[in-house]
């Protein structure tokens, strides 16, 4: 590859991003070499990063080896990229070369990959919906996690990417009620656009007495729920999900808080309703479903939901990679803006 540079985006301080020339790995006889045409920022955790919000005791990623190491600066982060094979070592089969390949790697314009961490992306998916497999396959795994149940009322605390894929999943269950909730208008339109019974503002919430919490949204709806997701990223609102959850109801959380604290309220009501607060973290398959699940056969669901969903009609942003400092500082100041951000990365 010669003196062919990559361009790769570093947060190297909180609220600072350089987009860094470097050298081309070189290609070994069993890599590929793939030229990136779009990636996905994942604003909850990318953000984090970006406003120096990352606990310092875990790593990037325990599972996928693109992204092993510490949460420290300068870091190169990311993991939703597509692009092309356009070169391939000696040892790899030709017919991989100029195939559309999806692969947890940073944002980057080119980077060096084993066949067997890439992803083929079928021909009905678009590049920029396969931008989405990683948040697609995080929402597949929150559902299975939650398992709801024939006519159960449900509701969908954060409309992010994640929120709005899992209310997608969940739209396609027989449920007796589904509600979202958002702070962000432009968010609480897209839940709406997908057919939720109902879409509030969380601030309701907290503006009026808290007693009765489940009956400030606006459709009047006033029974609690018995499946309750927390994806906002504000541990604060797990107050809102164990006030709205009913008696021996779930809470699925699947934020990622980073170094967030907030004073949760275990004291009260929560004491007495044998509430189940449920992790779920897409890195792992829960151990109930492990001996008929894998991650080829979760991805294989997700592929499909992805063509089901068409999740890019939810990008609001498109920024070419040199432009990665802006994408970040609309994210930071101007969140009710977005939905979802991808980079473009010019031929």
């Amino acid at each position: 590859m010669g003196d062919v540079k990559r361009r790769t985006v570093y947060f190297t301080a909180p609220r600072q991003v350089e987009l860094r020339e470097e050298p081309m790995p070189a290609l070994g006889a069993d890599d590929v070499l793939v030229e990136t045409t779009c990636s996905a920022i994942s604003a909850g955790t990318e953000m984090l990063v970006y406003q120096n919000r990352f606990p310092r005791d875990v790593e990037t990623d325990s599972v996928i080896s693109s992204l092993r190491g510490a949460f420290e600066y300068p870091l190169a982060y990311g993991y939703a990229c597509v692009g092309v094979i356009r070169e391939t070592g000696k040892h790899v089969d030709k017919s991989w070369r100029d195939k559309v390949v999806f692969s947890f790697q940073p944002h980057t314009s080119h980077f060096v990959a084993k066949t067997d961490s890439l992803f083929p992306i079928p021909e009905s998916i678009s590049q920029e919906a396969a931008c989405f497999l990683p948040n697609m396959e995080t929402a597949v795994n929150l559902v299975q996690d939650a398992a709801p149940i024939l006519g159960e009322r449900v509701l969908v605390l954060g409309q992010g990417i994640v929120g709005l894929l899992v209310s997608a999943l969940l739209k396609e269950f027989p449920l007796e009620a589904l509600i979202a909730s958002d702070r962000f208008e432009l968010r609480r339109k897209a839940s709406l656009a997908i057919g939720v019974d109902d879409s509030f503002d969380p601030v309701q919430l907290n503006e009026e007495d808290s007693s009765e919490p489940s009956q400030k949204h606006q459709s009047g709806y006033t029974q609690k729920f018995d499946l309750t997701f927390e994806l906002t990223g504000s541990p604060s609102a797990l107050n809102d999900a164990i006030a709205m959850t009913a008696f021996s109801g779930r809470i699925v959380i699947g934020s990622w808080y980073g170094d967030k604290r907030a004073s949760i309220d275990l004291g009260g009501a929560f004491h007495r309703s044998r509430i189940k607060i449920i992790s779920s973290q897409v890195s792992t398959i829960a151990p109930e479903l492990r001996g008929r699940w894998d991650k080829a056969r979760r991805f294989t669901v997700a592929w499909e939901a992805l063509g089901r969903i068409q999740p890019q009609r939810w990008i609001t942003h498109r920024f070419p990679i040199d432009d990665a400092a802006d994408a970040y500082r609309l994210l930071d100041e101007n969140p009710q803006e977005t939905i979802q951000v991808v980079f473009h990365y010019p031929q």
